[in-house]
C-alpha cells in the first residue's frame, strides 16, 4: 500500500523564515552531528536549546566551536527522565530533533546494555517529555540506516522494508522506529504533534573525532604519517557529508509543522546518490589521495566483530515528497572535510570552518523555491 505524501515541486533547502526565533530542542548537540546542527540553527535564526552528555573525544567540536559555552546547551542524560523532563521545561521547543545515541557499532558490543538503555529508552524519554509538553509541535527522531534486517544484497533500503539488527547498535535503533511509531499512533498524532524518524547514512564531515569511525581514523593516521589501518575494505557504505542529512533533518522539521501535511509523519531515508555507495577501500584510496605525501593504508589482520557488508538506502521518498537531493558527491564530500581539518591544522576557528561550509553548501541549492502540495502516489 502506496502512502500518500505532497510532492515538492523543486530543489529546496531550509527556510530560514521557517527558523527564525523558533524554539528549538537539540538533543545530543555534544556530538559531531549535533554540533553542526546546533550552529547551522543558529545561522537561521532558531533559538536552539541541547541536552546530551560531556562530549566524549579530546578535541570536540563542541568545545572548539564555542558552543560549550553557550548557557543553553546543557549536560545531561537522556536516560534519565527527570533531566529529559528539565529541559523540556526549559525550552518550550516547537521543534525536538533528537539525535542523541550512543551512534557506535563496535561499541555496542562492549556495551550492549546502555547502548540499548541510550537510544531505546533514551528515545522514549524524549517522546514522553514531548507529549507532556503543550509548545511540541513535532519531533524528528535520528535512527540510522542500519535500523534495517539487513540481507546482503545490492538493493538499497526503503522505508517499507523489515526493521532488525545483527549487532547491538542496529537492534537498538530499529527499536528506536518501532517506540517512535508507537508514541506517535498511540498518544502524539491525536495531540497534534508531527512525528518522524530520519535514516541517514554514514555520515563524514570535519570536526569528528569519534573512535572506530573510517574517516576520524584515517585523518588521524595521516596527520602522524602513519599508515592507516582498514579493518574491512570490500565493505560499501551510503558515505555522505554531514550536511547531507541535516539539511533533511530540517526540512522534515518545517514540513512536519506544516497544517496541510499531516501524512509526513513516518519514517524517511536521507542517503546518497546510488553511485556513492562505495567500499572502504575505494574510500580509503581518495582519502590518501586528498592528504598527498607518503600517505597509505593497510589491513588490520585477524577477526573482527560483525558488520554489514552491503548496505545502502533509497531515498527517494525524500527526493519526491522534501525535494530534498544530495548536493556534494563523494569526491566533494571528501576534499570539504579534508580542507576542512587542514584549516583547523593551521589554526582557522572550527566554528568559522563549519559556517563557511554551511554557506556553500546552501549556495548549491539554488533560491528557495515555492512548494506545492500536489498529491501523488509514493511507495514506502
Amino acid at each position: 500500500m502506496g502512502q500518500r505524501i505532497g510532492t515538492v515541486a523543486a530543489l529546496v533547502g531550509p527556510d530560514p523564515a521557517f527558523w527564525a526565533g523558533r524554539r528549538v530542542l537539540l538533543t545530543g548537540q555534544t556530538g559531531f552531528k549535533g554540533a553542526w546542527l546546533w550552529l547551522w540553527l543558529k545561522r537561521l535564526g532558531a533559538v536552539p536549546f541541547g541536552l546530551g552528555l560531556p562530549a566524549e573525544t579530546e578535541p570536540s567540536l563542541h568545545e572548539l566551536a564555542g558552543i560549550g559555552g553557550d548557557s543553553a546547551s546543557r549536560i545531561g542524560d537522556i536516560r534519565d527522565p527527570a533531566a529529559v523532563a528539565a529541559a523540556f521545561a526549559a525550552a518550550q521547543p516547537e521543534v525536538v530533533l533528537h539525535l542523541a545515541a550512543q551512534a557506535l557499532v563496535r561499541r555496542s558490543y562492549a556495551e550492549p546494555v546502555a547502548t540499548l538503555a541510550t537510544n531505546v529508552l533514551g528515545t522514549v524519554n524524549v517522546l514522553e517529555a514531548a507529549r507532556a509538553t503543550s509548545s511540541v509541535r513535532a519531533v524528528v527522531s535520528v535512527t540510522t540506516d542500519k535500523c534495517y534486517e539487513n540481507r546482503e544484497w545490492v538493493w538499497p533500503y526503503r522505508e517499507s522494508d523489515p526493521l532488525g539488527g545483527h549487532d547491538p547498535y542496529s537492534a537498538s535503533k530499529a527499536c528506536a522506529e518501532i517506540v517512535t511509531a508507537a508514541w506517535r499512533r498511540s498518544f502524539l498524532a491525536a495531540a497534534g504533534v508531527g512525528v518522524a524518524t530520519a535514516r541517514a547514512g554514514n555520515v563524514i564531515g570535519g570536526g569528528d573525532w569519534s573512535a572506530d569511525r573510517l574517516v576520524p581514523d584515517c585523518l588521524a593516521a595521516l596527520g602522524r604519517s602513519e599508515s592507516v589501518a582498514i579493518r574491512n575494505p570490500a565493505a560499501t557504505r551510503p558515505w555522505q557529508h554531514v550536511l547531507e542529512p541535516l539539511s533533511g533533518y530540517l526540512l522534515l522539521a518545517e514540513r512536519l509543522c506544516r497544517s496541510d501535511a499531516p501524512d509526513v509523519a513516518g519514517a524517511w531515508n536521507f542517503g546518497p546518490e546510488i553511485g556513492d555507495v562505495q567500499p572502504v577501500s575505494v574510500l580509503a584510496d581518495r582519502l590518501v589521495e586528498l592528504w598527498g605525501g607518503s600517505a597509505r593504508w593497510h589491513l588490520v589482520e585477524g577477526a573482527q566483530p560483525h558488520e554489514a557488508g552491503l548496505l545502502a538506502v533509497d531515498a527517494s521518498k525524500a527526493r519526491i515528497g522534501l525535494g530534498w537531493r544530495p548536493r556534494l558527491g563523494l569526491d566533494e564530500a571528501l576534499s570539504w572535510t579534508v580542507s576542512w581539518e587542514r584549516g583547523r591544522r593551521e589554526g582557522r576557528d572550527p566554528a568559522r570552518l563549519v559556517l563557511e561550509q554551511i554557506a556553500a553548501y546552501e549556495s548549491l541549492a539554488g533560491p528557495r523555491r515555492t512548494t506545492t502540495s500536489a498529491e501523488t502516489e509514493a511507495t514506502t
